[in-house]
């Protein structure tokens, strides 16, 4: 198995585990929650922003950007619904897409530099 194939099915996994979580009535507690619920929303999202730029080399990181964002607003969307007894917080929001930004910033800029190290 290639690296591209592992860190797509690393990708599924990390998006089936957030959204899961995120959509869970109790989610079960887990050690980052003493770092409180923004450190956790940005840990998942940086994780996937940098799997997906990982997973799809070729891919524009814009679209990668907002494609994750939109995952976070419609985590968001769903949270609202009364029964799941889940908060529905645009600074969630907020957070996930900071953190995409900074990991796809990042992924940028070391794609940037490595190809100038080649020309």
């Amino acid at each position: 198995m290639n690296r591209t194939t592992l860190t797509r099915v690393a990708l599924v996994v990390a998006v089936v585990f957030a959204v899961t979580m995120a959509l869970l009535p109790k989610p079960p507690h887990m050690p980052i929650d003493q770092f409180g619920d923004k450190f956790g929303h940005m840990l998942a999202f940086a994780t996937m922003a940098l799997l997906a730029a990982l997973s799809f080399p070729t891919a524009r990181l814009f679209r990668i950007g907002e494609r994750l964002s939109f995952l976070g607003a419609m985590i968001e969307v769903l949270q609202a619904i009364p029964s799941l007894h889940r908060d529905c917080d645009i600074y969630d929001w907020i957070a996930d897409t900071l953190a995409i930004t900074v990991v796809l910033l990042i992924v940028w800029a070391v794609r940037r530099r490595r190809g100038a190290r080649l020309n």
